[in-house]
Parts: C-alpha cells; structure tokens; sequence
C-alpha cells in the first residue's frame, strides 16, 4: 500500500492545516474550508477534519505539557511535522472517541512521512506511552507541575497564564470573577454558526436567535448554499458582531440625511449591517480600511446592498482627522488581540503576547480620539472591540474621557443594548460606574465584543 493511503483524509487535512499555522502563521478559519474543498471532504469526514483541526489548537499548551511528560523532551526541541503529528494524536486520545489505535497509527505513518522512519519509532513510543494512561491521570500529571494556581488553570483550560489574569481582571471588573471557569471553558466549545439577515433586504430563515434582531441559527447543514442563494443579503456573523453593530443604528431613530462613517471596516460584515440600515433610513455611508485587501473584502461584503458606499483606504486617525464635524454615528470597530474571539481562532492565544495589549492601545485610543473630533455635535461614535482586556476596552475609555472632558458624554451602552436585543440580556454594570457594556462567551454565547458610546458635546 502506498504510503500517502495509510493516512485518512481527515486527518491529512487537519495535519496540513496545523502544519500552516506552524510555519506560516496560517489563519486555520481560512484555510481550513480550502483544504476541505480540495480534499473534496463533506459531511462527516469535513466534519471530522473540523473538530480535529480546531480542537488540536485550542488544546495546544495542554497537550504540548502531556507531550513533554511522556517524552521527557522539551517540545520546542521536537522537529516541528512530528510535534504536530504528536499534538494531532494526542487531541484524539484525550478529546474523542477515536479509537487509540487510529491516533497512534495514522500519526506515527504521519510523523513517517515528514521525518522518517527515526521520527515514526519516536512518535509511536510516545503515543503508545500517552496511551497507556487515561486522560485524567495525565491531566493531573501536567498540573502537579505548575508553579502557581495560575499556571495549573492554564495549563487545565489550555489558555495562557497572561490571558487567564486579564480575564480574571476583566470579570472582576464586572463583580463576576467566580465565572472566570465557565469562560476559559466556552472558550473551548465550538461555537454554534450564527447567521445575519440584512435588515430590510433579508428574512431570518432558521431559529432565531436569542438577542439579535436580524440573527438566526440555521435548522442544519452547511451555511453557505444559503448564503450564495441570498446574493449576500444573509451571511454568518457572531450575534455580539451584530448586536454592537446595531446598537449604533439604533440608539436612537436614524434621520434622513445623517452621515455615518465605519472607520475600520475590514472585513466588512459590520459594514454590511451599517449599510443596510443607512439604506432603510435615507442615510449615507463612508467606510474606511487602511489595508487593500481588507478593503477589497469590505466592498465585496457591502455589494448585495443597493447604497452607494465610498470606501476609503487611509489610516483612520488621519481620516477621522481631516474631517472635523462631520458625521453623525461613527463605528470604531478597533483593531485588537481578538482575545473574545479565542474560540473561532483558537491559535490566536498562543500567537499573543502581553506587549501586542500595549502596541495596539496607542492604536486603539488614536481612532478613538479622532472619530469624536470627525462627529457633530451631538453625534455618537460606537468604540468596540472583540476583546475583553481592560487595556483595551475600559482603560481607553476612560483616557479619551480624560484627554476630552466636557467635549464627551458616555451614553448608557447596557440600556442601548437591552433595547436592541429582543430577549433580556445579563449586563451587570461595572464597579467603576461606567457605562459600557461587556458581552461574553459563556453567558451569552457571544464572542466578548466590548462597546461603549460616546456623544459629542
């Protein structure tokens, strides 16, 4: 038998996909639709494939420690397809139902493949090792090695030491620390897909959702046939995605001839919501993306909407600050660590680091300053993130509130939110008396988006 047949579809492609966000910082949510269409893989096999890709990176650092006990090898020193090949397996030991002698097998002919017959002996002591042991037992293994109470839960939950604490922060800034176990395990359950029917162009066709107006869950099956059968007027988007969007559009009743800008708009689902309410209410929209691509992603997001909506490639705080009173709702969808959305890009954890929080804060309170100097008087900027650290989301805040004074008021976000949500949503107000809202993984079953708004005086 050849040796490329020894391996299951499946697990080939999650192999393949791993080994891209290894070596070229591949996007597995990208990617992985890509290689399942070249594999030609559906159903159950996609299925599969799926589950194995992203339940591998999210469980990286726990396997990784499970792979150093049983090997007595620090990972780092392990040639990178057989580390992979190993994390595959062990996902499928300690995660699935997948019989062990699969896992072992099919990854040690993998291991065959990259390395040789050396890295296959190698991969199949340590697999047969890790096998020979219930998952519980190894868990408990890892975690008697952790120096701190931190680093055990990190090491259980497979997030980072640095993203528990900022959790934790972020939780206990709300009162609501005791849940901090609760959101390090939403963060690693697949999310269910959601889907948005563009107001005024699309109906919800499935379930609806539980907060969103426009949001439903389809009743099975793949989501883009619906999609490509809707001409773009229904598409998948994360219900806090489109409840923050919303929360804009509709604070207060749009008038006939406001201008509404969305200063960062890649990708452009966002946008989407943005310009099909602009069109319902006589209103125009500019959007603006400082890199081509995304900018290109944006217009091709926008196109099933029958606006005329500029797009612009500019950085934004140079945008926002050439244009001084001139528009009346602004969207500052900033640009972040992506740390709410862990569960949809799950090798975004172990790509972050603490110094990427503090690179794109001056970023982040730039676009913030700017989009209030581009309102009215009287116009409101939406400040949102897909992250749920407070040096990204409160802090900035509250500096802009500093540096502006009077020029700002900030408006009740959690009230604009509730009001927007057709079902009750549970926004405890943080300590700090302020007025942002923070939307969660594992109460709402959103990613955390961030929002605050703010009104030109």
């Amino acid at each position: 038998m050849k040796q490329w047949q020894r391996v299951q579809p499946a697990r080939r492609v999650a192999f393949a996909v791993l080994r891209a966000v290894a070596d070229s910082d591949a996007y597995a949510n990208l990617l992985l639709p890509r290689e399942l269409e070249r594999a030609g893989l559906s159903g159950g096999d996609a299925a599969l494939a799926t589950e194995l890709t992203y339940g591998t990176l999210r469980r990286l650092g726990t396997y990784d420690a499970v792979i150093a006990a049983a090997s007595d090898r620090d990972p780092a020193t392990i040639d990178a397809a057989v580390l992979d090949a190993l994390r595959l397996a062990v996902h499928q030991l300690m995660a699935t139902r997948v019989a062990s002698h699969a896992a072992v097998n099919e990854s040690v002919n993998l291991a065959r493949e990259a390395s040789g017959s050396g890295a296959a002996g190698f991969a199949n002591a340590v697999l047969r090792r890790i096998a020979r042991d219930n998952p519980g037992d190894w868990l408990n293994r890892v975690a008697d090695t952790a120096r701190s109470d931190d680093e055990r839960i990190g090491l259980e939950a497979s997030h980072p030491v640095w993203i528990v604490r900022a959790l934790r922060r972020a939780l206990a800034a709300e009162g609501r620390v005791d849940e901090l176990d609760d959101l390090l395990d939403a963060d690693n359950v697949s999310p269910r897909v959601t889907m948005a029917a563009m107001p005024g162009l699309a109906e919800p066709d499935g379930m609806r959702t539980s907060y969103s107006p426009v949001g439903f869950r389809l009743r099975s099956g793949d989501p883009e046939p619906l999609v490509r059968e809707s001409g773009g007027t229904v598409r998948v988007q994360d219900e806090g995605s489109q409840l923050v969007a919303l929360a804009l559009t509709r604070f207060a009743p749009p008038q006939p001839g406001e201008r509404w800008l969305d200063l960062c708009a890649g990708p452009g689902g966002k946008t989407a919501l943005l310009a099909a309410e602009a069109l319902a209410h006589g209103v125009t929209l500019e959007a603006n993306e400082l890199v081509p691509a995304r900018a290109g992603l944006v217009r091709k997001a926008i196109a099933p909407v029958p606006l005329d909506v500029t797009v612009h490639e500019q950085d934004g705080r140079a945008l926002a600050s050439a244009r001084p009173d001139t528009y009346d709702r602004i969207l500052v969808d900033a640009p972040c660590t992506g740390l709410g959305a862990l569960r949809r890009r799950p090798e975004a954890r172990w790509r972050k680091k603490p110094s990427d929080v503090a690179e794109l804060a001056d970023v982040q309170r730039g676009l913030l300053l700017a989009a209030v100097t581009a309102l009215r008087v009287g116009g409101v900027v939406a400040y949102v993130t897909c992250s749920p650290h407070l040096a990204e989301t409160a802090a900035i805040v509250r500096e802009v509130r500093e540096e502006l004074g009077d020029a700002v008021e900030e408006l009740d976000a959690r009230a604009v939110l509730r009001r927007v949500s057709r079902g009750a949503l549970d926004l405890p107000a943080p300590l700090d008396g302020a007025g942002h809202a923070q939307l969660w993984p594992h109460r709402h079953g959103t990613d955390a988006m961030f929002l605050a708004l703010l009104r030109r005086r």
